[in-house]
């Protein structure tokens, strides 16, 4: 159980979260309803026979969202609507208008819509309540925003941002590719995008290559700027930075995961809590090193 990409959000480490076994309990996923297409809710993070809707290790807690989504494709209702729409003008001799298609396109979502299939998900987060952050393994802003509201939802009020640099985050990484020093710790990978600034300009991307090359320099010294960069933390973590402040391709290595084969665990859910303490760890450890380099602003109460 690690995460492969890594969104992030502040919020005030003074806030309450006294309150928040009750909230997930109350606010657990509910199965999608004949005529709903979709459901959203917590779950408990080691899976749906578990019983507790959290998982705390240390100062670190992990929660999952689940949720339950009716298929539908558009294409099947249009097909279907086309079909009903021929038959309506072969037999009055007239093309339906707009009300009338509107009409049947309604009633056939509400004939389909329970016998859809139901694709299941989840989306598990991790609550550093060290450094007031959340962490959701997602690289989609728009899912990690649902699980932050569904935090809210169970806490009644949950004042989480999205996580904020003061200073721009293309400018640090651009410098860092360029040769200008790398905080403690932080080693280039051998991955990166490069973009023109200029509007519709050129886009390059890098993967498995020398970063300090005359190639990469060629790019800098016409005036590209790193939008992504893939980095190393020790010989634990490597990941790919982007200006957006989303990590992506989050992966643990032989340094952080090798504590791990030294351990003996009697079961499953032993197993799966040893890696999220482990992965909890190095996220905060690197969490520590870009909040510095990248002067990443707090959230006050």
């Amino acid at each position: 159980m690690f995460f492969r990409n890594l969104t992030l959000f502040r919020f005030p480490t003074t806030t309450k979260l006294d309150d928040l076994a009750t909230g997930l309990a109350e606010c657990a996923l509910k199965p999608v309803g004949p005529m709903e297409l979709s459901s959203r809710g917590f779950v408990p993070p080691h899976g749906r026979d578990a019983d507790e809707f959290s998982n705390r290790q240390g100062d670190a807690l992990w929660l999952t969202v689940g949720s339950e989504e009716r298929l539908l494709p558009g294409s099947v209702v249009n097909d279907l609507l086309q079909k009903k729409l021929a038959e309506i003008e072969q037999k009055e001799g007239r093309k339906p208008g707009g009300r009338t298609r509107k009409r049947l396109k309604d009633e056939l979502i509400v004939d389909l819509l329970p016998r859809a299939f139901i694709k299941p998900g989840r989306v598990d987060a991790l609550l550093d309540l060290q450094h007031g952050l959340v962490v959701v393994d997602t690289s989609s802003r728009k899912s990690g925003e649902n699980v932050v509201s569904e935090i809210r939802r169970a806490l009644g009020s949950f004042p989480a941002l999205p996580l904020n640099a003061e200073v721009a985050p293309r400018s640090i990484l651009t410098g860092w590719l360029a040769g200008e020093p790398l905080p403690d710790g932080l080693t280039l990978g051998d991955e990166c995008e490069l973009r023109d600034p200029l509007e519709n300009g050129a886009v390059v991307k890098c993967q498995r290559m020398e970063l300090q090359g005359d190639e990469i320099n060629k790019h800098l010294e016409s005036g590209k700027q790193v939008t992504r960069l893939a980095l190393n933390l020790d010989d634990h973590v490597s990941f790919v930075l982007g200006e957006d402040l989303v990590i992506r391709k989050f992966k643990l290595l032989d340094g952080a995961v090798d504590a791990l084969e030294n351990t003996e665990r009697e079961d499953l859910r032993a197993e799966l809590d040893a890696r999220f303490a482990l992965m909890s760890a190095e996220v905060k450890r690197l969490f520590a090193v870009l909040e510095g380099a990248l002067k990443l602003s707090k959230v006050e109460a």
